[in-house]
């Protein structure tokens, strides 16, 4: 082992700029051996290394091989740049447990993202497609929760709470139209808004599989084909190729199993997202979903902070939140590795009788509590966030940003400042009830622009609170309009 991690130090020497006297380990980058012996994909570790002053660590089979080498250089952000065929669904889970274990701490260490594609053109494109930053101005959706489309100038989506009902909005200020179809018109119709609007962004939750996507109530499928995506027609067995334009894109499937996990071949649904529909990032789980924990409170970050976190960060922070209160249930589990089994039930029950071997009584599932302490512990590790973790893409803030945050050092003081507007809402704040019933209230919550070494809080008059190197988390801010209030952290 020792003389890997020699040789691995000895690749972070050498292939990081020649410009540079030391290696920079603010951003890292690792590659597998089967990406440095391969010239094309060999390119897209150099492009990374020259977009972000990167160092590189090499490893055989599994990221999680470059611990002590992640250990030692304490990284901000990662970049694993790897093939489809090395990637499954435990290479993503493992590495979830590999970024929490830097430190001795619970929380995640650092922002990381998988760099791959269905080959290493589509791994190229991705990395040079997320060098400038995106606003998200368009988007199209199979889901309903973000019908009020205030973040998108040009938003469209079919229904996944009324068969049928799909709706559009043209125009930032315009007004949001809905209209009905037939079952058998539900896959055309989505075909249709996405050729026509052309979106930035694409959010979904419905069935699927590492192999198709079902419009909601299972009205057709997207398929991978060659890298692309086609629809097939349930109903008549026709099909066609999803239209696309080229444009760089960013796609949640916050709600949808399986979709995330490349399942070791770059014939898979999270493939063609990348190659043929140009994801730049995408989001999803790996594994079979019911709770939704971890896919929809991303996206309540995202939405509820627009302007103020990227989707990397919003991906991040909601992972730490869940944490935290994962651990106040179950610090039992933080370690423990989920039993993820073929039969849904089977995977319940095993799961049920093992919390409650580690809370003392038995939990009931009609108990909400008991349900989301199953619920945090089966999303903890499952979704995986690919594309490059430094990119900056954001929401538009619909004109509902009422309040800031600014923050300052002084000597070992670290300062932040909270100034909220006139109308500023602590609802708001704390996410408006959007997927209340899977993601809880929001805490204030806020990531550091710079790592802060041992901070911990001046005083105690935030009462339950987090604060780690990288972010902090308030569960009992209660902020009033028109203020401002000082968080100080005391920091070596």
């Amino acid at each position: 082992m020792r003389k890997i991690v020699n040789a691995l130090l000895l690749v972070v020497l050498t292939l990081c700029c020649a410009c540079a006297t030391k290696p920079n380990t603010e951003y890292v980058v690792l590659a597998s051996e089967s990406v440095n012996q391969d010239a094309a994909w060999r390119d897209v570790v150099d492009a990374l290394v020259q977009k972000h002053d990167a160092s590189v660590v090499l490893f055989k089979e599994s990221p999680c091989e470059a611990f002590e080498s992640l250990q030692t250089m304490n990284p901000r952000y990662v970049a694993v740049v790897d093939m489809p065929e090395n990637i499954g669904r435990d290479y993503v889970i493992e590495f979830h447990h590999t970024s929490r274990d830097i430190d001795g701490d619970i929380y995640a260490d650092f922002m990381w993202g998988i760099i791959t594609g269905y080959d290493a053109d589509a791994a190229m494109r991705m990395v040079n497609n997320s060098t400038e930053p995106l606003v998200v101005k368009d988007a199209v959706a199979t889901i309903m929760e973000l019908n009020s489309a205030k973040w998108f100038d040009n938003y469209a989506w079919v229904d996944d709470h009324t068969k049928g009902l799909w709706g559009e909005k043209r125009g930032f200020d315009g007004e949001i139209t809905t209209g009905m179809v037939a079952p058998e018109e539900v896959l055309p119709k989505f075909t249709e808004l996405y050729a026509a609007y052309d979106p930035d962004l694409i959010v979904t939750a419905a069935h699927a599989t590492q192999g198709n996507l079902e419009m909601p109530y299972s009205l057709g499928n997207l398929k991978p084909r060659d890298g692309k995506l086609y629809a097939e027609d349930r109903f008549t067995g026709a099909e066609w190729d999803l239209q696309e334009s080229g444009k760089r894109r960013v796609y949640t499937a916050v709600g949808n199993c399986l979709i995330g996990d490349m399942n070791n071949t770059k014939e898979s649904m999270a493939a063609a997202w990348m190659n043929g529909s140009n994801a730049a990032t995408m989001v999803g789980y790996v594994v079979t979903t019911w709770h939704g924990r971890n896919g929809w409170g991303a996206l309540k970050y995202w939405v509820s902070n627009p302007e103020r976190y990227t989707l990397a960060e919003s991906v991040f922070i909601n992972q730490q939140d869940l944490i935290h209160q994962h651990n106040e249930w179950t610090p039992a589990l933080l370690d423990e590795r989920y039993n993820f089994c073929e039969g849904f039930m089977e995977e319940l029950t095993t799961a049920a009788e093992r919390v409650s071997e580690v809370v003392g009584h038995e939990v009931d599932f009609d108990n909400a509590e008991d349900w989301d302490m199953i619920g945090f512990w089966h999303d903890r590790d499952v979704l995986v966030y690919y594309g490059d973790p430094k990119w900056e893409v954001r929401l538009q803030s619909a004109g509902e940003q009422d309040y800031t945050v600014a923050a300052e050092r002084k000597g070992d003081r670290y300062i932040v400042t909270v100034t909220t507007g006139a109308n500023f809402s602590m609802e708001k704040m704390r996410g408006d009830k959007f997927k209340q019933e899977h993601v809880l209230d929001l805490p204030f919550s806020y990531i550091f622009p710079e790592r802060l070494s041992n901070p911990k809080f001046e005083d105690d008059k935030w009462g339950k609170a987090v604060v780690d190197e990288n972010f902090m988390l308030l569960y009992d801010a209660e902020f009033e309009p028109s203020s401002t209030y000082e968080i100080v952290i005391l920091t070596e």
